[in-house]
């Protein structure tokens, strides 16, 4: 019985530069593996990112998994009344695999966000982020719920959107929308000290953020959050200030293609 010790070995000195070249292998044992990732800048009123992507040589299987851009953080409306506020939602998640061809191109589009930031106690949810080409049909996730603010405090204060798990929604395998966050609460406090909130993170990737007010202030929602995420929003206690704080928007949406 042959064993690995009786077969002829050779050294890299003795291969000729050249000598292998794509048609000396057939074609069923050429592979090609490899990840690229499509996404926008990670800094306030990012535009997302589109391209046009080529699948590379040898390449027969795609695995495309998106998410939505994240929701933009509300401001503030009324410049001397307390507000509660609920926190902006994060991007939805799908994923598909497909087979495919050498070649073959796809219309990648990582989503945006509104770019401005908000003044007003609703702002504008997160951009979708879509794949088109080669057996895709409708192949995408929507942007996160924007978030809010509310001078009526005998306002329901409960999540409502719903987390969704559901093969072949929306062009894909599997399609997972995120819950829209709760909203604050003023702990007994009057004038609106103590709150916090938590804008919502992308599904299935787990981010946090997490923003509050512990006494008399204003504040903007002035800082980026990360890919998918929501954005963080104004936050306004009654204190006599004529003064409104405006919302920060939401993260841009992500593609990651996997090819084989």
């Amino acid at each position: 019985m042959a064993s690995y010790s009786s077969y002829k070995q050779i050294t890299t000195n003795e291969i000729v530069d050249g000598s292998l070249l794509d048609e000396n292998f057939d074609i069923d044992t050429k592979k090609n593996f490899g990840v690229k990732w499509v996404f926008g800048s990670p800094s306030p009123c990012t535009a997302g990112c589109c391209c046009l992507w080529t699948v590379p040589n040898y390449v027969r299987r795609l695995t495309f998994e998106i998410w939505g851009a994240g929701g933009n953080g509300h401001g503030a409306c009324s410049c001397r009344r307390c507000h509660h506020w609920q926190g902006a939602g994060g991007g939805s998640y799908n994923t598909k695999t497909v087979g495919t061809s050498p070649g073959c191109q796809y219309t990648v589009c990582a989503g945006g966000v509104y770019r401005c930031y908000s003044r007003n106690c609703t702002a504008c949810n997160g951009c979708t982020s879509y794949v088109n080409g080669y057996n895709l049909s409708g192949f995408c996730a929507c942007g996160g719920d924007t978030g809010r603010a509310n001078t009526d405090w005998n306002t329901h204060c409960f999540s409502y959107n719903w987390n969704c798990n559901s093969a072949g929604a929306a062009g894909g395998d599997f399609y997972q929308r995120t819950m829209t966050p709760g909203w604050s609460s003023a702990s007994a406090y009057c004038h609106c000290h103590n709150q916090e909130v938590f804008p919502g993170s992308a599904a299935v990737i787990g981010t946090t953020v997490g923003q509050g007010v512990r006494q008399c202030w204003i504040r903007c929602g002035c800082w980026s959050v990360p890919y998918g995420h929501g954005g963080q929003g104004a936050m306004t206690v009654f204190c006599g200030s004529s003064c409104c704080g405006q919302g920060g928007t939401g993260g841009s949406g992500l593609v990651k293609i996997t090819y084989m």
